[in-house]
């Protein structure tokens, strides 16, 4: 089975034996974004990701706004299950951008990346990373190999969600709403596209836009089917 939730920022407590439990051997986990365990590279972190390889099931995830760039793209580019990834360890998989994968029957399309909320203060600091941004190149790889698939997935996993969910989500919020390129892209791949689900996290909410738009956080769902399985971990 294959299960999705949101943003962990490197809180090992979210991916504790006992908030996983209902996973099972061989079973796929992914996270939309801030995975935050690929940040330090201490030896506190690293004896973390080897604790979480004794696990029999998959962890993946797609990468956020808030990552090392750097040393993620330090580890070894692999094919898996029909896509690339940054290979972590063996069960521990950052699936790259523009990508499709086949996961235990499920034709998945993943598109990482975002711009950071707090942009303006974070370029100020010099905190910021240009590589948080999809660049053309791999906007472009995502294009064709959906093109290859006549534009029909069963799930799209993104970080950041497209403007029309982003604006409505924000209807109440004061805050201005920054809308981007990517933001952009993901408008027309929600009309083009065909898909069963659609799941981010960068808006750090568990909410059920539609029966196809799907925004996690703390939630575990069931990417088969759409349902909650957990209301928080």
């Amino acid at each position: 089975m294959v299960y999705v939730t949101g943003d962990t920022h490197g809180d090992p407590e979210r991916l504790s034996k006992k908030k996983l439990k209902m996973l099972e051997e061989n079973d796929t986990l992914i996270i939309c974004g801030d995975f935050g365990f690929v940040w330090s590279d201490d030896k506190k972190e690293q004896k973390f990701l080897s604790s979480l390889t004794k696990r029999k099931y998959n962890i993946c995830f797609v990468d956020g706004t808030h990552e090392n760039f750097a040393l993620l793209n330090k580890y070894p580019v692999k094919t898996w299950n029909g896509g690339s990834v940054h290979e972590i360890k063996p069960n521990i998989l950052h699936l790259m951008r523009g990508e499709l994968f086949n996961i235990d029957g499920l034709k998945i399309f993943t598109m990482g990346g975002g711009e950071s909320p707090d942009i303006d203060v974070r370029f100020e600091t010099s905190s910021w990373n240009r590589e948080e941004i999809p660049t053309q190149s791999q906007l472009l790889q995502g294009a064709q190999k959906l093109e290859e698939t006549d534009c029909c997935v069963d799930l799209i996993i993104t970080h950041e969600p497209p403007s029309k969910i982003k604006g409505f989500l924000k209807l109440s919020n004061t805050d201005q709403i920054r809308v981007t390129a990517l933001n952009a892209y993901f408008d027309e791949l929600s009309a083009t596209c065909k898909f069963k689900h659609w799941f981010f996290g960068s808006l750090h909410m568990d909410k059920y836009i539609s029966l196809t738009h799907i925004g996690v956080f703390k939630s575990i769902v069931n990417a088969h089917t759409g349902e909650k399985c957990s209301s928080e971990i």
